[in-house]
C-alpha cells in the first residue's frame, strides 16, 4: 500500500462517497423533465409545427434513442476523459436543447434541438452518474444506483407543476427557455464537484460483497447468453414504462379524467407529480431490496406487479381518483429497472469496465422508446383504442417477471460459478 493510499481515513472516504452520491443526485434530478414532462409539449408542438401525434412522437423517440444508443461511445468518454468535465457538458447540453426548441417551427428543427441535444446531453449524464456511483458503492450498488436513478424519475416531480403553470399562463415557448437556462445551470453546477474514486479509497472488503462477477471488457460481455437476456428483458420492460411516460398526457385525455379534478386539483398534473415522486422513490427502494433478497427475487416481484398494476389502470380507466392513485402504482413498477439491471450487470460483469459495459445495456432503453412511443402512438391510431397497447405491454411485463426467476436466476448462478 503507498503512503498516498495509507492516508485516507476510512471517515473521509464515507463522507466523500456521501458526498458525490449526492451531487449526482442533483445532477440527475437537472435533466430528468425532458423525458419526464415531455407530454406536456406534445399538443402545443403539435399545433405550431401542424403534425400528427405519432410524428411529434419521433421526437421522444430520437431523445432516448440518443441517450442510450450512443451510450457505449459516451460510457467510453467518460472513461477516457474527465467524468465531471463531460458530464457538466451533458447537462448543458440538455438545458441548450430547451432553449432552441422553443424556437423550432417544424418537425426537422424540433427533432434537431429538443432530440438532438436534449438526447445527447441526458446519455451523457445519465451513463456517467451511474458508472461513478456503481464504483463508489461497491457495498451498496443497488442503493446507490437507485438514489441517483431516483434523482431521474423524480426531477420532474418538483416541476411539472410549475412548468403546467407556466405553460397556461406565458405560453410553451417562454418555458422551455425559462427551465431550459435553470435546469441546465443547475446541472452544471453540480456536476463540476463530482469525481472518480482515486486508487485505494474503496477497501478490497467492501468491493467483493456482491460483485460475483470477474472484471470483463465489453467485447467479452457482448459474446455471452447472459447479457442477451439481460438485454431484451429490459427491452420488455422499457417499451411498457415508455407506453406511460410518453402518452400518458393523451390517454389521459381519451379515457376522459385529464380535465378532472382530484382533491381540489388538476387530475394530469397532479398524476404527473405522484408518478415523479414514485418513479424515483421504487429505486432506490427496491434497490435496497435486491441488495438484501437478491436482484432476481426483486425483478420477480416488482415487474408482475407492474403488469398487476397496468391490467387495473386499465379497468378503473374513467375513475380520476383510481387514475392518479394506480398511474402512481405503475410507476413504482417500472423505475425500479434503472437500479436492478446497472446493478446486476456489474455485479456479473464487475467493475473496471461498468459505465462502457451498462452503455451498452442501456441501448436496450431506447428499443424501448421506439416501441413505446410511436409505435404505441400508431397502435392508438391504426385500432382506435388504447386498451390493444395496455394488453401488450401487461404481458411484457408478466413474461419479465417469470424470465428473472426462471431464466436469468439459475443462469447468473452458473456464470458466477464460473467465474
Amino acid at each position: 500500500m503507498s503512503v498516498a493510499q495509507a492516508t485516507i481515513a476510512p471517515s473521509t472516504v464515507a463522507s466523500t462517497r456521501w458526498v458525490q452520491l449526492g451531487l449526482g443526485l442533483v445532477t440527475m434530478m437537472a435533466i430528468s423533465s425532458p423525458q419526464y414532462v415531455w407530454t406536456l409539449f406534445t399538443k402545443p408542438f403539435g399545433e405550431v409545427t401542424g403534425a400528427s401525434l405519432a410524428a411529434i412522437q419521433v421526437t421522444f423517440t430520437i431523445v432516448i434513442v440518443l441517450q442510450t444508443f450512443f451510450s457505449p461511445v459516451q460510457g467510453y468518454l467518460l472513461d477516457r476523459f474527465s467524468p465531471k468535465l463531460m458530464i457538466a457538458l451533458g447537462t448543458a447540453l440538455s438545458g441548450l436543447g430547451w432553449v432552441l426548441s422553443a424556437y423550432a417551427t417544424s418537425l426537422f428543427t424540433l427533432y434537431l434541438t429538443y432530440g438532438l441535444f436534449c438526447g445527447i446531453g441526458t446519455g451523457i449524464v445519465y451513463v456517467g452518474i451511474i458508472g461513478l456511483m456503481v464504483r463508489w458503492f461497491p457495498d451498496r450498488r443497488g442503493f446507490a444506483a437507485g438514489l441517483v436513478a431516483a434523482g431521474y424519475g423524480m426531477g420532474a416531480m418538483f416541476t411539472s407543476f410549475p412548468i403546467t403553470s407556466m405553460l397556461e399562463t406565458s405560453g410553451y415557448r417562454a418555458t422551455l427557455i425559462t427551465f431550459g437556462i435553470i435546469l441546465g445551470a443547475v446541472g452544471v453546477l453540480a456536476a463540476l464537484g463530482l469525481r472518480a474514486p482515486r486508487h485505494g479509497e474503496v477497501t478490497a472488503s467492501a468491493a467483493t460483497i456482491h460483485n460475483a462477477g470477474r472484471d470483463t471488457k465489453p467485447a467479452d460481455m457482448l459474446r455471452t447468453p447472459l447479457f442477451w437476456l439481460m438485454f431484451v428483458m429490459m427491452t420488455m420492460m422499457s417499451t411498457g414504462g415508455l407506453m406511460v411516460t410518453s402518452n400518458f398526457a393523451n390517454f389521459a385525455r381519451d379515457f376522459g379524467v385529464a380535465n378532472a379534478v382530484v382533491f381540489g386539483l388538476a387530475a394530469l398534473p397532479l398524476a404527473l407529480t405522484f408518478d415523479r415522486f414514485m418513479n424515483g422513490f421504487t429505486r432506490p427502494f427496491f434497490g435496497w431490496v435486491s441488495d438484501n433478497i437478491g436482484r432476481e427475487n426483486t425483478m420477480g416481484i416488482a415487474f408482475i406487479l407492474e403488469g398487476i398494476a397496468i391490467a387495473l389502470l386499465l379497468y378503473y380507466r374513467e375513475n380520476p381518483y383510481m387514475f392518479v392513485f394506480l398511474s402512481g402504482v405503475v410507476f413504482f413498477g417500472w423505475g425500479e429497472i434503472f437500479s436492478l439491471f446497472p446493478s446486476t450487470l456489474t455485479d456479473s460483469f464487475g467493475t473496471k469496465h461498468a459505465t462502457t459495459n451498462y452503455g451498452f445495456l442501456y441501448i436496450a432503453q431506447g428499443i424501448g422508446s421506439i416501441l413505446g412511443g410511436p409505435v404505441a402512438a400508431l397502435m392508438r391510431e391504426s385500432l382506435g383504442s388504447w386498451v390493444p397497447v395496455f394488453a401488450v405491454v401487461i404481458c411484457l411485463d408478466i413474461l419479465t417477471g417469470i424470465l428473472a426467476l426462471v431464466l436469468l436466476k439459475p443462469m447468473r448462478a452458473r456464470h458466477s460459478a464460473q467465474a
